[in-house]
């Protein structure tokens, strides 16, 4: 029988959720588990993810959205993680320079987004494999997402759905004011991107991976890294392929 190990957000209706399923399947140590059990909602996944790489994660819908999530049923459970569709997700790794010389590091599965930190719009250097491609980006900020990504905070801010099955990455800028209606770019997986921050002092930015945050950033190197890889299983028919598709035929 599967070993399962089940872990919940801290909400009452994902608490409560495990405790009936534990009674019903038992709860297995984490590191004897074959598959990790997610309980809440799209950012508790993300943070099961990062705490069990390597081992499969099998998300349930307690949260509110719940892109990533498969429906909440508590019946047939090891027989419908036996039958689940896996993808596997490479995350972004971030490093981020910050005004007293210390450098920040974060992985990111999402996407890695500078903001604004003050009144004013940052002012950002862009540069692809060490080429500056677009010498002046002023903007509210931008951000490099994943294709399991792009559905959020990227597609919100304008950007593309981008299809699993590619090997790209979304370069999106949020409200961007020079040069006005850049649409952004869909850059090779390969690619490594730096933003130089422009005047950091009158025009701050911070840096962000999926929700881990550097207050002050002098400048930022985003890259794919090949070399981790998250497992993420979904129900039959309802993988992250098929869930990107009806994204885009609302």
């Amino acid at each position: 029988m599967t070993a399962i190990h089940f872990a919940a957000n801290e909400t009452e209706i994902a608490l409560s959720a495990l405790g009936r399923l534990m009674h019903r399947y038992g709860q297995a140590p984490v590191g004897r588990a074959d598959v990790v059990v997610a309980l809440g909602g799209d950012g508790f996944l993300l943070s099961v993810l990062r705490q069990n790489l390597g081992r499969p994660v099998y998300g349930m819908n307690r949260g509110t959205v719940g892109f990533l999530m498969n429906d909440y049923d508590e019946n047939g459970l090891p027989e419908r993680i036996a039958a689940a569709e896996e993808t596997v997700i490479n995350p972004l790794s971030m490093v981020a320079g910050a005004p007293d010389g210390d450098e920040y590091r974060a992985l990111a599965i999402n996407e890695v987004s500078l903001l604004r930190a003050g009144p004013q719009a940052a002012r950002l250097q862009l540069s692809v494999n060490g080429r500056v491609r677009m010498e002046e980006l002023t903007c509210d900020g931008a951000l490099i997402a994943t294709p399991v990504g792009s559905t959020a905070y990227n597609y919100s801010a304008g950007g593309p759905i981008l299809p699993l099955g590619t090997d790209v990455l979304a370069l999106t800028a949020i409200a961007p004011f020079r040069p006005r209606r850049w649409r952004g770019a869909i850059l090779p997986k390969s690619g490594v991107v730096r933003f130089d921050i422009l005047d950091p002092r009158k025009r701050p930015v911070m840096a962000d991976a999926d929700s881990r945050q550097v207050d002050r950033v002098l400048w930022v190197e985003v890259r794919s890294e090949p070399r981790i890889a998250h497992r993420i299983l979904f129900d039959p028919g309802h993988g992250m392929d098929e869930r990107l598709m009806r994204e885009q035929f609302v």
